[in-house]
């Protein structure tokens, strides 16, 4: 039987600065080229490639981990037209159980840059496709890739690892959802199109907010945002007409005076007959002047208050994270189960069929020797010899089944494949 082994290599984010990482990037369009090579190098019988602006890992399935641990890195420069030193020191080898349990975690977005991002999952279903489409991937790396996936569902519906913001837009998401009952029908003001309000406005959006104004001083950069955005470019000069239609309101510029004054905010509550209003103060120094905190029914955050929410949303991830660890070890104890029997079955089964072709014959060696015996000798020796088998056999077949998916599994089915001349050795003594 041909040895298997699972075997990842591969450079993230935190081995590798992006100027390695983008030089190792599989673009659109060679990610399927480059797996029919892989399945051209030594040992390779299945193969992934895992390719994202924080990755890029190779998973095999195949030959030992030697072989593959040395064909793998070779390949990653090769196909990038890099001398091998180049990755030096920014790669990693993960083999058999901890090749699976870094698929998982992946999936389950534990190593992710930002930990509970959902990105991720999309990405390796993604590329696992790929694979299959081409033929790359196998049997194991089919049941391997699938497991992550539920791994993935299992950490999203048991944890709350992706319910807390762990950025500024997610954040300032978070706060609107806090104080209206829903987004669909709310207005987002984003005043100063600079790129992390553009980008709150985008996540705000995503969450299902309504519709966009967006306010610049220099009105042709608010088209150009506006229409980026599906949303309504306004004057800055009309800001305080067009005020009291937002319900909340993104703020990424500020000048010599502030934007916002507790007078013009009151104005524009007056007018909204004190419906609640958000305001998120991002730029530094502050746009807004913190006094509109004080007038009723508003709620005002500046960029401290959004690191706050951020920092204390990180350490509630960290804890749901170990919570999500405890179950990635159960799932990968259950996939290391099925993948060493894949070897435990086939040796048993090797191992009943050739004592019992031996049984056989022997019997059958003994009744032509015996031409003029008791015509009940037959089914004598059938029940005797088959009950001396079974106790024979009771020893090695309880010890492989009780061993199975435990670190002595490998050595058990070896020396049982050795000690009964299981590999086919055509020279095996029986006669």
């Amino acid at each position: 039987m041909e040895q298997r082994t699972i075997v990842l290599v591969g450079l993230n984010h935190r081995t590798a600065p992006v100027e390695v990482r983008e030089r190792v990037a599989f673009a659109n369009g060679r990610i399927e080229p480059a797996l029919r090579g892989l399945l051209t190098l030594p040992g390779v019988l299945e193969a992934a490639i895992m390719s994202t602006c924080n990755r890029v890992e190779v998973i095999a399935c195949g030959a030992d981990v030697e072989t593959m641990g040395g064909v793998l890195p070779a390949f990653l420069a090769r196909e990038h037209g890099l001398d091998e030193p180049v990755l030096t020191g920014h790669l990693y080898t993960h083999a058999d159980r901890e090749a699976v349990r870094h698929l998982f975690r992946v999936a389950a977005s534990l190593d992710s840059m930002v930990v509970g991002e959902p990105q991720i999952l999309g990405q390796l279903k993604e590329q696992y496709a790929l694979a299959a489409s081409v033929g790359a991937s196998g049997r194991v790396l089919h049941r391997c890739f699938h497991k992550s996936f539920a791994v993935a569902k299992r950490v999203r519906t048991e944890t709350g690892i992706a319910e807390k913001a762990v950025s500024v837009g997610s954040a300032a998401v978070e706060l609107a959802r806090g104080i209206f009952d829903r987004l669909e029908d709310k207005t987002a003001m984003l005043i100063g199109a600079g790129a992390m309000g553009e980008l709150t406005a985008r996540q705000l959006l995503a969450q299902g907010v309504g519709s966009v104004l967006v306010v610049n001083r220099t009105y042709e950069r608010a088209m150009d945002v506006a229409r980026e955005l599906g949303g309504m470019p306004v004057p800055f000069e009309r800001l305080p007409r067009y005020l009291p239609l937002a319900d909340l309101v993104i703020g990424t510029a500020s000048g010599d005076e502030f934007l916002l004054t507790p007078a013009l905010v009151d104005e524009a509550m007056r007018e909204r007959r004190r419906r609640p209003m958000l305001f998120v103060d991002l730029a530094v120094p502050r746009g807004f002047d913190p006094g509109v905190n004080a007038v009723d029914d508003v709620y005002l955050f500046d960029i401290d208050d959004l690191e706050g929410v951020i920092a204390d949303n990180k350490g509630a991830r960290a804890r749901e994270a170990v919570k999500a660890e405890t179950i990635i070890d159960a799932e990968v104890d259950a996939f290391w189960r099925w993948f060493t029997s894949l070897d435990v079955v086939p040796t048993i089964v090797a191992l009943r069929d050739k004592v019992e072709a031996i049984r056989q014959r022997e019997v059958a060696r003994g009744l032509a020797a015996c031409a003029d015996a008791d015509p009940r000798l037959p089914e004598v020796l059938e029940r005797v010899t088959s009950a001396i088998v079974n106790k024979i056999l009771h020893g090695p077949l309880t010890a492989l089944r009780r061993h199975e998916a435990q670190a002595s599994e490998a050595f058990f089915v070896e020396a049982a494949r050795r000690l009964f001349r299981l590999g086919g050795d055509p020279d095996d003594g029986e006669e």
